[in-house]
């Protein structure tokens, strides 16, 4: 599945969302899609989080 079809997918989801919760049901979608993305480039291993909380200590 390319990018443009995930992409297209996403925005149906948050359409959805923002029709059947109004727009706390969007943001909240938005929020969840978030995550969802943060989780997925962690288990790729395209972004290090772990990095990124040992960073936050030295400043």
């Amino acid at each position: 599945m390319n990018k443009a079809v995930i992409g297209l997918f996403a925005g149906l989801l948050l359409a959805l969302a923002a029709l059947v919760g109004g727009f706390w049901g969007l943001v909240l979608g938005l929020v969840f899609g978030l995550i969802g993305v943060i989780v997925g480039l962690q288990l790729d291993g395209t972004l290090d989080l772990g990095a990124v909380v040992r960073s936050r200590g030295r400043g």
